[in-house]
């Protein structure tokens, strides 16, 4: 198996590296792992006229372990301007992550060039300072990563937000394929939560979803997350984000959150 990649995929199983790995348990993914493999699956499912994703949402059932997963796709509604798909992920033969995709058909309208489209105003990757480098080495799957702080601190431990951070891939997600700007944005709108945590290192605050909304696909390697979270005292949160490129923002994400006392 590749040592460079997170998954090798043969067929409908995609078998976890090392790199897939979270920094809280060697042995479960970072959620960033599958919901980027989720986008490269989604990617390719075909549709009826040319289409792009929208929409991305995924349900974390349950941790996701470094081990072989089942992918299982289901094309829900098909037409020529919308396309609904589903796509689950197992372990075992248990169900670990769900997500359901929507897109859009893709036409060509030159005179909407532009329109409501707003740049960012944050510094750029190459104003930006790099994170701690021992914070980039916490686990297999942030080592894969260059990140760099444009506002606030990415602290992983908490109490660092609202931040905005720089991020690009330097690693396959797929053995043999590109990261495409789908599966690039899908693995950095996962932080949300540890780039915008206002809390500290006495609590947790995983994520139990992730939703992406897309005006358009990334451009460029840089993805830049501005990002918050937002906590009530029943232990229920979000973290919400923005995301851009040097062009401008393109996308939205949000995540729903399950905060604990450790």
């Amino acid at each position: 198996m590749p040592l460079d990649s997170v998954f090798e995929l043969k067929g409908d199983v995609a078998t976890a590296t090392g790199y897939a790995a979270g920094p809280w348990d060697p042995s479960m993914q970072h959620g960033g792992a599958p919901s980027s493999l989720i986008a490269h699956v989604v990617e390719h499912i075909p549709t009826a006229a040319p289409m792009q994703v929208a929409r991305l949402t995924i349900d974390l059932l349950r941790p996701v372990p470094i081990a072989p997963l089942e992918i299982k796709t289901e094309v829900v509604r098909e037409g020529k301007k919308i396309q609904l798909c589903a796509v689950s992920l197992l372990a075992g033969g248990k169900e670990c992550v769900r997500a359901s995709a929507l897109k859009i058909r893709s036409a060509d309208y030159p005179d909407l060039t532009g329109i409501a489209e707003k740049e960012s105003t944050l510094p750029t990757p190459d104003e930006s300072s790099p994170i701690d480098e021992a914070i980039r080495k916490s686990s297999g799957f942030i080592s894969g990563l260059e990140v760099r702080n444009a506002k606030g601190i990415f602290g992983l431990l908490g109490a660092g937000g609202p931040a905005a951070c720089w991020f690009r891939s330097i690693r396959p997600i797929v053995a043999g394929e590109e990261n495409s700007p789908l599966m690039r944005a899908a693995m950095v709108a996962d932080f949300s939560n540890g780039v915008s945590s206002v809390l500290n290192h006495e609590w947790t605050f995983l994520n139990g979803d992730l939703s992406i909304n897309l005006a358009r696909m990334p451009a460029g390697e840089w993805i830049l997350l501005d990002a918050e979270t937002w906590v009530d005292e029943t232990g229920v949160g979000i973290a919400a984000g923005r995301l851009a490129d040097e062009r401008g923002y393109f996308g939205r994400c949000i995540q729903s959150l399950v905060i604990e006392k450790r």
